[in-house]
């Protein structure tokens, strides 16, 4: 499992829009890791902002 994927299964697990820090500490990644994915995952439009700065996935 990349990355990203360790990201999103984290935002699924946790319900409720995360912040890069909390996904961070959700899935044990560097936070430079996760701000990494994060740009790629708003790129490809898998994660929204319903809220300022907390993400989750775009398709629930």
């Amino acid at each position: 499992m990349n990355e990203k994927e360790q990201i999103l299964e984290a935002m699924k697990k946790a319900g409720e829009p995360i912040s890069a820090g909390k996904a961070a500490e959700l899935t044990g990644l560097d936070r430079k890791v996760v701000d990494k994915a994060f740009a790629e995952l708003k790129k490809e439009g898998a994660i929204v902002s319903p809220v300022r700065c907390k993400w989750e996935p775009a398709n629930k």
